[in-house]
C-alpha cells in the first residue's frame, strides 16, 4: 500500500521486520526445534512462518488444519508426505502445498534431521505451536521425554487443528 493511501494507524504500524540466524521464539513441539520466524501481528495477517529442526524419523500424527494452509520448504533432509490419499517424496529444495480442511502428515526419511520453512496461511497458527510446545533452552532438538501430549492437543483444539490419527509408521 502507498504511504499517501495509508491511515494515519497504518503508517504508526508499518515497519520492516528483520531477524537474523537463530532469532525468533524458540520452541521444541513434538521432538523437533522450532523457531518461529514470523507471526500473525508482523505481517498482519498475512502468514506465520516456522524454520523447524525436525528429528530423523520423525513424525507428527495426522492431523487437520481447519483454518490455514501449510506449505513447507525441505531446506535440508528428506520426507515422505501424505495428503488425503495421496503420499509423495520430498527432497532438499522441494515445495509441498496441503491444503486446510485435508488430512496430513509427514514422515523424516533422512538419517540426519531435516531442515524445514514451514509457511501458514494466514497468520495465527503459528501460535499453536508455541502454546503446544515448551519454550526451548537452546537452538537444538530437546532431550528425550520432552512430548506433552495433553498439552498438544489442548493447543490444537484452541487453534482449530483436530488430530485424527497415527504418525506415519516408521521407514522399512
Amino acid at each position: 500500500m502507498e504511504e499517501a493511501t495509508m491511515t494515519m494507524d497504518e503508517r504508526a504500524t508499518a515497519r520492516a521486520v528483520v531477524l537474523g540466524p537463530g532469532e525468533g521464539t524458540a520452541v521444541w513441539f513434538l521432538g523437533n526445534l522450532m523457531v518461529v520466524k514470523a507471526t500473525t501481528e508482523s505481517t498482519n495477517g498475512a502468514y506465520g512462518l516456522l524454520e523447524s529442526l525436525v528429528a530423523a524419523g520423525s513424525s507428527p500424527p495426522l492431523h487437520i488444519h481447519h483454518g490455514e494452509d501449510e506449505t513447507f520448504w525441505v531446506l535440508e533432509g528428506s520426507m515422505t508426505v501424505r495428503c488425503g490419499d495421496e503420499t509423495f517424496s520430498a527432497g532438499a529444495g522441494s515445495y509441498v502445498f496441503l491444503p486446510r480442511g485435508v488430512p496430513h502428515t509427514y514422515r523424516i526419511d533422512s538419517p540426519t534431521p531435516a531442515r524445514l520453512l514451514t509457511l501458514l496461511t494466514p497468520g495465527g497458527c503459528e501460535a499453536f505451536f508455541v502454546e503446544g510446545g515448551q519454550p526451548a533452552d537452546r537452538l537444538e532438538l530437546p532431550p528425550a521425554g520432552t512430548v506433552d501430549i495433553p498439552r498438544m492437543k489442548r493447543a490444537a483444539e484452541k487453534f482449530r487443528s483436530e488430530i485424527i490419527g497415527p504418525p506415519l509408521a516408521p521407514r522399512a
